[in-house]
């Protein structure tokens, strides 16, 4: 009976490293893989659809600007009766058409009639004319200033867009990894637990029939329990990191999802990044890092905002002309008298110009105060994303280190485990030093899988620091 008790025995020590060494899903789990994931929150995520809004709102803007160069259609009348007698009854009408060189176009209509009008007043009116700048307004004016700086909004929005996005794939990422490590985490305790409850059930009965003493019963006993409160507690954290997962899972109509009972994540291939990589992150962050588009873009705005503000100086001094003529009729308009010609015509002036200009040059000073304020931002910005690509980038290669001695030390743990049986078999070892070898084999296989998991958290944080959804 002892012969077969210590033939058992040695079987359960073989299982160890058997199954540690091994994962196996059912055919009915389901297998959801990082890129899946990935694909799904860049698909689906509300935070990702609000954050494709951003150029739809800033093309709006656009359209708002140009509404500046819209041909406006007006119409005014006036009327007025006073004791019985019909003063006078003006009706203006006006189709002004705006132009991206400042000049106004001019067609009109005049209808005049009563008892009371100024001398200088035709009862009709045919008018068709223009509205020039000469000084403050010809090379840029509010119109074309609000236009310009619009449209550079639009790519604004776009670095605003690309900036929400890589933030809620970032936190996504290290979500999945998290939900990773926990199931990784929870498959080496249970092969654990399963373990240890052999060995308990073994020992116990040896120690009901007086092959083994009964203290080896309780050991192997104690050891069962502590690795079911360490199961306990690798099933609420991968419950709770399963929630945490099914907050980036949405559908295509904006429904939330939760992650299938049956989905396990697929073995992590270590993706290794070296210094090509790295200096491919750091040109890539240097022209495209959504922060540095940011800036870029408002020192375009605040450079066409120096122009405007530099026109701003100038004196208003716009001229108009109009041609007119008496009516519609085909006699007034053949009748070089009544109709459109030199001799028909309004001629006007405008000048005004402020003495001291001191709103116009305490607005130019602010813009250039913004203008080295931006540049020394954009410096900044520049300096802090490159060091923080590099400090990324040491993290991947520390953690990529760290994996490699663990792994390294995981296997020297395996021969220890081993040798310890060996010894075990020959009386010179005991239970104790064989749980307590097997439970340091369990840690650093579950260290082993975390370092993995921080690892794709790291290289995830490094396109993140490069302005990226993903390393190139």
């Amino acid at each position: 009976m002892m012969i077969v008790f210590k033939h058992i025995y040695k079987l359960y020590f073989k299982i160890i490293f058997f199954v540690l060494a091994s994962y196996s899903s059912s055919s009915a789990q389901t297998v959801f893989g990082y890129d899946d994931f990935k694909n799904l929150v860049l698909k689906n995520h509300p935070t990702v659809k609000q954050a494709n809004l951003f150029p739809s709102d800033a093309e709006a803007e656009i359209m708002q600007a140009k509404g500046a160069f819209d041909p406006k259609l007006s119409s005014n009348f006036n009327r007025k009766a006073f004791k019985g007698d019909e003063y006078f009854n003006r009706w203006d009408n006006a189709l002004k058409i705006p132009t991206w060189s400042g000049v106004d176009f001019k067609l009109g209509y005049e209808a005049h009639t009563g008892k009371k009008l100024i001398p200088e007043e035709s009862n009709q009116l045919l008018v068709a004319g223009l509205t020039v700048p000469i000084g403050q307004g010809l090379i840029i004016d509010a119109r074309r200033n609000t236009l310009r700086q619009a449209r550079l909004a639009k790519n604004y929005a776009e670095a605003e867009r690309q900036k929400l996005i890589n933030s809620t794939i970032l936190y996504a990422t290290k979500t999945y990894w998290e939900w990773w490590f926990a199931y990784q985490q929870l498959q080496l305790i249970k092969e654990g637990y399963d373990l240890a409850e052999r060995r308990f059930v073994a020992t116990r009965e040896r120690a009901r029939i007086g092959e083994q003493a009964t203290i080896d019963s309780v050991e192997a006993k104690i050891t069962l329990q502590d690795r079911e409160v360490a199961l306990q507690q690798a099933n609420i954290e991968l419950q709770n990191n399963r929630l945490a997962l099914s907050n980036y899972l949405w559908s295509a109509n904006e429904t939330p999802l939760e992650l299938p009972e049956d989905a396990i994540p697929p073995l992590a291939g270590i993706r290794k990044v070296d210094d090509v990589t790295l200096q491919g992150l750091i040109n890539q962050a240097k022209l495209q890092h959504p922060e540095i588009l940011k800036l870029n873009v408002k020192i375009d705005q605040l450079r066409i905002e120096e122009k405007f503000r530099k026109e701003m100086l100038k004196p208003i001094f716009n001229a108009n002309f109009n041609l007119i003529a008496d009516s519609f009729s085909s006699k007034a308009l053949y009748n070089f008298e009544n109709s459109f010609s030199p001799n028909n015509h309004k001629l006007g002036f405008e000048f005004v110009m402020p003495l001291f200009l001191r709103k116009e040059r305490g607005k130019l000073q602010q813009v250039r105060i913004k203008q080295q304020s931006t540049g020394f931002e954009l410096n900044l910005a520049r300096r802090e994303i490159i060091n923080d690509v590099y400090a990324a980038y040491n993290e991947v290669r520390n953690f990529e280190k760290q994996l490699k001695t663990q792994e390294d030390a995981t296997k020297n743990q395996e021969i220890l485990v081993k040798a310890e049986q060996r010894k075990f078999d020959i009386g010179e070892s005991t239970l104790f030093l064989i749980n307590s070898r097997e439970s340091k084999l369990i840690e650093m296989r579950t260290k082993v899988e975390s370092l993995k998991s921080k690892y794709e958290k790291a290289l995830a944080n490094l396109a993140y620091m490069a302005g990226l959804t993903e390393i190139l």
